[in-house]
């Protein structure tokens, strides 16, 4: 029996999850997105905490994000987490693509992020 789409991301995400971890020096830049959404969050996995996040449903965007489509709003996420991480004192990051093809709204958000000033 197929597993569903869900389950085929997860056991990807298992798999990379194995070879991508956060530490305090260059934490995990880690993407999700929905049908309607996407977040970015910047995790620090040796000691459990979240660093930075932003989402398409950050307050601060919503005036960025009017009119944009699907990749156009990645892009704006992308540059805004950057800019979250810089104020952090963060400049290197290891990318997570979280299981998701690295196409789209993902890489949108990643070349955004990168041309933002964050190393990946």
């Amino acid at each position: 029996m197929a597993n569903s789409p869900f389950e085929q991301r997860i056991r990807r995400k298992a798999r990379v999850r194995v070879h991508v971890t956060g530490t305090s020096e260059r934490p995990r830049l880690t993407v999700f997105r929905s049908n309607k959404h996407i977040y970015a969050q910047v995790v620090d996995d040796s000691q459990a905490r979240s660093l930075a996040a932003v989402s398409t449903l950050t307050k601060e965007l919503a005036s960025k994000l009017e009119g944009q489509d699907k990749s156009g709003r990645a892009k704006v996420v992308g540059a805004a987490i950057a800019e979250v991480c810089k104020k952090n004192g963060i400049s290197k990051v290891v990318f997570d693509r979280n299981g998701y093809a690295y196409h789209g709204r993902v890489s949108a958000l990643a070349d955004a992020a990168r041309e933002a000033g964050l190393e990946f």
